[in-house]
């Protein structure tokens, strides 16, 4: 199904943020509106200081917007309590951080199971749906491997797996190839694509042409504002 025939999952609609900086008021984002569809695999990239990652957090419900609107799937997300944006978090989006974010002490398996934990989903379920997440990011083997034991390209598969054990809906990554070597980015990139044409829908942040030329559309943020927001790319 091509990008045209899936209906916007994601709506941002002059979205302005600001941080306060002693007595100033410093504009971070300035009315920005962004189409996301289901389904899309979307690059976000702009300059340190450029508002991407602030525009990635209220995308994923980390923070919130001064003024604007957020519609998540039909629903209007702006003005959410702390309460309702903990639980869209929790059931729609899946997050990967470039720092992997994995417990040291606990081993692969159990990393992946985390996020069902705070979903109160009973041990026996968790365990076996920590092994089909690690199945599909190629780690069957390594469940028992605590992550001093994994490469760091096998760290951030373990960190995918994580974030899509709860079939979440979207997920969002933020410089997920920036610690990895470039033989292990081309791989977490192609896993990427394989999620997105399974369904998922991926926004990513990256400051690497090579990493958002995977992506289908890449967004360009500039002083807060959009600059580019080009068409479908041709995957690589």
């Amino acid at each position: 199904m091509g990008c045209a025939d899936r209906y916007q999952m994601i709506q941002l609609h002059n979205i302005h943020k600001s941080y306060q900086r002693g007595n100033l008021s410093v504009p971070v984002l300035r009315n920005v509106s962004v189409n996301i569809k289901k389904g899309e695999f979307v690059a976000i990239m702009g300059p340190s200081g450029s508002g991407k990652s602030t525009l990635l957090n209220i995308l994923g419900c980390l923070d919130t917007a001064d003024r604007g609107s957020y519609t998540l799937d039909n629903k209007i997300i702006q003005g959410a309590s702390e309460d309702e944006l903990a639980a869209i978090r929790n059931h729609w989006l899946g997050f990967v951080f470039q720092s992997f974010n994995l417990i040291p002490r606990i081993d692969a398996r159990h990393n992946v199971e985390l996020p069902m934990v705070y979903a109160g989903v009973l041990p026996a379920v968790r365990q076996k749906r920590a092994l089909a997440a690690l199945k599909i990011v190629g780690l069957a083997n390594r469940a028992k491997h605590v992550p001093a034991h994994l490469s760091g390209g096998q760290q951030q598969r373990v960190a995918i797996a994580r974030a899509i054990v709860n079939d979440p809906e979207i997920i969002i990554a933020d410089e997920p190839t920036g610690a990895l070597d470039s033989q292990a980015s081309h791989e977490i990139m192609r896993l990427f694509q394989q999620l997105q044409t399974s369904g998922k829908t991926i926004v990513m942040v990256t400051h690497e042409d090579e990493v958002a030329a995977f992506a289908q559309r890449i967004i360009r943020v500039r002083d807060g504002e959009i600059s580019d927001n080009q068409n479908e790319n041709t995957p690589t």
